[in-house]
């Protein structure tokens, strides 16, 4: 099926969409901060930023979560496998980035001490199970703790 917009309007349309403060991201911190955890948003841990920026940052914890949009990030769920049919081949290029990124940066918390949760669009649906899963990562105690 052809896109009914025009490519200028397509960008604009790309343009709106935001990385920070998403629907997905505020109903995980309304979830969390209603059990009465507290967090830093996006990177910020004491004066330090953190590689990737992650959402919600437990700095006393030494915990972040990642709460990524299945599309973008290439997840394994039919949402994030669906391949657009106009550009291809860009859009395949800059799905397999944010994947070798996303990676790269979970790779890197967790060498520097930091354990990551990703929360993914898709696992949102089924709010219960969500929670439980939030509540395990956080009230677990650390494996490991780096320098």
């Amino acid at each position: 099926m052809a896109d009914r917009l025009t490519p200028e309007r397509r960008s604009w349309n790309m343009s709106r969409i935001r990385g920070k403060n998403t629907k997905p991201e505020l109903l995980v911190r309304r979830l969390l901060h209603a059990k009465g955890y507290r967090y830093r948003l996006h990177g910020k841990a004491g004066k330090a930023r953190l590689p990737g920026n992650p959402d919600l940052v437990f700095a006393g914890r030494r915990k972040v979560i990642f709460v990524n949009g299945c599309f973008w990030h290439f997840h394994d769920c039919r949402v994030g496998q669906h391949a657009p049919k106009a550009n291809a081949v860009f859009w395949e290029a800059k799905r397999t980035r944010t994947k070798t990124r996303d990676a790269d940066q979970r790779r890197r918390l967790q060498e520097a001490g930091w354990e990551v949760l990703t929360v993914w669009e898709c696992e949102l649906k089924d709010a219960s199970a969500l929670e439980i899963q939030l509540e395990q990562f956080l009230d677990a105690q650390a494996k490991y703790r780096g320098n």
